[in-house]
This record gives structure tokens, sequence and C-alpha cells, in this order.
């Protein structure tokens, strides 16, 4: 018979191993899955990444259900143009999103002919081959791939559809405090261009910085219980892949 003493010493244990995950969770790291191609290449669905939460300080959606314990952020950093950010949706503070940071604080952007401006400069971009396949969804696109140089130095690669979907737009002038981000899948991606849905991102919202895949599989052909499929669904190449 079970003593009730080892009882109360497996809830203790249980009890301070649930503690120490959140404490990691939220104030050091933490794990992520991509559900979405609005990433592609960058990240594919299936990626499952870790992302460091000090890296912008701590707000209270460092923590699990954004408990409102403070207000603004403790031990803030400014992040950098074109870091991959995890943020909560300004629409209702609730839904994780992951995109690139472009936009800082004053800037001011602008889709024109399907060319991004940055503050009236053209960001440069190079047409370079890829024969990678790109989806929205479970549609396969047609695109061209590019990388894409910011004024601070930062290259990655963006892909556009073939079609140009986003030709053109109004200015978008970044407030005071908040921030602009696009997907890398410039013609699938709901970003900061939308703003109903997403637009400005208050520096409140920001979650973290998307570092490295730990782990990615292709469900499009199997899943975890699917073994017979591993050597065709695991995506080995991108295990603990650095996130540009």
């Amino acid at each position: 018979m079970i003593s009730k003493k080892i009882i109360l010493d497996n809830i203790k244990t249980l009890f301070y191993a649930l503690i120490i995950a959140i404490i990691i969770r939220s104030l050091i790291i933490q794990p992520f899955y991509i559900p979405s191609s609005s990433m592609e290449p960058t990240l594919l669905v299936g990626d499952r990444l870790f992302v460091t939460k000090y890296s912008y300080g701590y707000s209270k959606h460092s923590f699990p259900f954004s408990p409102p314990i403070f207000k603004g952020r403790i031990m803030p950093n400014v992040p950098k143009r074109g870091d991959v950010v995890v943020f909560k949706t300004p629409a209702d503070n609730r839904t994780d999103y992951i995109k690139r940071l472009i936009g800082l604080p004053g800037d001011r952007i602008q889709f024109i002919n399907a060319n991004l401006y940055l503050n009236n400069s053209e960001i440069i971009k190079s047409r370079i081959l890829s024969k990678k396949k790109i989806y929205c969804g479970s549609k396969e696109l047609e695109v061209f791939t590019f990388e894409e140089l910011l004024p601070n130095g930062k290259k990655f690669i963006t892909v556009y559809s073939k079609n140009f979907t986003f030709q053109n737009s109004d200015i978008f002038n970044v407030p005071k405090n908040h921030y602009f981000f696009l997907g890398d899948n410039r013609d699938c991606s709901k970003d900061s261009r939308f703003l109903s849905s997403v637009g400005y991102v208050h520096e409140d919202n920001l979650v973290g910085k998307a570092v490295f895949i730990f782990f990615s599989s292709d469900r499009r052909i199997g899943n975890l219980l699917t073994f017979w499929k591993w050597n065709k669904s695991l995506r080995f190449n991108r295990f603990f892949k650095k996130i540009i």
C-alpha cells in the first residue's frame, strides 16, 4: 500500500517541476510551433522552434495567460530591424504571431509597384534562383525568390507571388512605441499591412526573438505516429537550424 508520505512527496515534486517549467518558459526560453506558411521559406509549417524570452525584456505577455501583474516592460531591449519576432496580435492580445520586424517607431513604409520602401528609400532585393516549393496553406505558389537587404545590413530571403498580388499601399507611419512586421512569404501573410487585423504592434506585445529550429516535420506526408514515413516526413536538415 502506498503511504501518505510518498503521495505527498510525489505531489511536491510535481509542483516544484511545474514551477521550474513556468519560470524557464516565462523568463528564459519557450518552444513554438509554426502552423502557417506566412514565413516561408524561412519557417515552414511543422517547424518547432525556440524563442528567447529575455531578448527584449519582459511584459505581462511573457507569462502564461498574460496576467496583468505589471504595466510596460522591465529590463527592455530594443529589437533590431530584421529580427524574427513572436508577438501577441493587437486585435485580441492573445494570439501568437511570428513575423519579421521591418519598421521601427517613426519609420515610413510603403509598397510601390510591389517594391518595399523604407523612409522613402527602396529596399534592395536581388533575384536568386530557387527550386524550393512555396506554399500558401495547401496551395503551391509560383514565386520569385529574392535576397533582401535592410539598411542595418541584415540579409534574408523573401518570396513574392509571380502575380505580385500586393502592388501598392498607402504610407504606413509607425507610431511611437510600435513596430511594423511583414511575413517573408509576402503574398501569403496577414501582417502589419492589414491594420484591422494586425497593424502596428505595441512594444508591450513583443514575446521574444526566434533563435533556432529544434525539430521539423512535414505534416503533409505524415506525423510522429506514422513512423514508417519518418524518412520522408522528418526534415533532418532543419534540426537545430539557426533562424536568420
